[in-house]
């Protein structure tokens, strides 16, 4: 098959397009035949050797964690797919990853798609998917009324965030910058901080919950504005426990897990309208080099998605974007 791998860690240069092993199917996986996947921060932090111990790992390596397409072949203990059925997932990170032709996946991690959009759509939704609905449900524990802040609202995590906390009857606020605003506020947004020109920490107070995704200064800074027995929730670390622990904030730290059942749910309010995919470009697998480059800038509105066998051409997925700019 064809995938993107890296034989070493380092640049986006390392990315190389090639001939790759096909994946071993386990008694309880299913074989997927990618028509998308997506890229996430992650994906590029392992590139460069900032997640995995380099003296672990093991070259030539296939990055991405997230996979729309078709079943292709499933295990010997596999009941719940058949090949034919359309499902997207966020597999296991520790196995070959997704930037290939096929990928290998436990059917506990797999969910069939959302049946009102493509695999191009689909494949941006499981991993952010997952982590904003763990971060702010399972660990937020958000509820109806309360109030809710997010930063780094407009990328691929906090979009999705944003939508779920709004779906779930909370009050919504995001930090981004000022070209994101009106964009967030379609989305569900009840109030955005430019966080270039503002200090939210001076215009809030008595929050239930902050959902962190960027860490540092704005960690810090982010305690100042819950209300005692608030929750702080992170995907980047907790920095300094104790400052949480003298004003009685609870603080969780966490990495997104693969649950089927959590990307039935999602798939269910894609398919009813309550939360929409955010990507803002699509570019072939051939050139996961250019999508890391893009990505590693910070300044991506949502996902890009790299297509692998595309229901359509490229020329009609960038009209496709030209039309519907802002989310789908």
């Amino acid at each position: 098959m064809k995938a993107v791998q890296i034989h070493r860690f380092g640049g986006p240069e390392e990315l190389k397009y090639e001939e790759a092993a096909d994946p071993v199917l386990n008694p309880d996986d299913v074989l997927i035949k990618v028509y998308a996947t997506s890229v996430n921060p992650i994906d590029w932090k392992v590139r460069k050797g900032q997640k995995k111990d380099p003296a672990a790992a093991t070259f030539p390596m296939i990055l991405g964690w997230d996979v729309s397409g078709v079943i292709e072949r499933i295990g010997d203990q596999v009941t719940s797919f058949q090949p034919g059925d359309e499902v997207f997932s966020r597999p296991d990170p520790s196995r070959p990853g997704t930037y290939a032709e096929l990928v290998a996946v436990r059917a506990s991690e797999v969910a069939s798609k959302p049946a009102t959009i493509g695999h191009e759509l689909a494949a941006s939704v499981p991993l952010t998917g997952l982590t904003a609905w763990q971060g702010i449900f399972d660990h937020g524990e958000l509820k109806a009324g309360q109030k809710i802040l997010i930063h780094g609202a407009a990328g691929g995590v906090g979009t999705l965030a944003v939508q779920l906390a709004k779906w779930k009857g909370a009050y919504v606020i995001g930090t981004a910058s000022a070209k994101n605003i009106p964009f967030l506020k379609d989305l569900g947004a009840d109030e955005v901080i430019d966080y270039k020109t503002e200090d939210f920490s001076e215009k809030l107070m008595d929050l239930d919950l902050v959902f962190d995704t960027i860490g540092g200064e704005v960690q810090a800074k982010s305690i100042k504005v819950l209300k005692p027995q608030g929750i702080l929730v992170s995907t980047v670390g907790i920095k300094d426990p104790e400052a949480l622990k003298a004003k009685g904030i609870k603080g969780v730290a966490y990495m997104a897990r693969s649950y089927g059942d959590q990307l039935r749910e999602l798939a269910n309010l894609v398919d009813a309208g309550a939360i929409k995919p955010v990507v803002s470009k699509m570019l072939p697998l051939k050139e996961a080099e250019e999508a890391h480059r893009i990505s590693e800038e910070g300044h991506t509105r949502g996902k890009i998605v790299l297509l692998v066998y595309p229901s359509r051409t490229l020329e009609e997925i960038e009209e496709f974007l030209i039309n519907f700019p802002t989310f789908f």
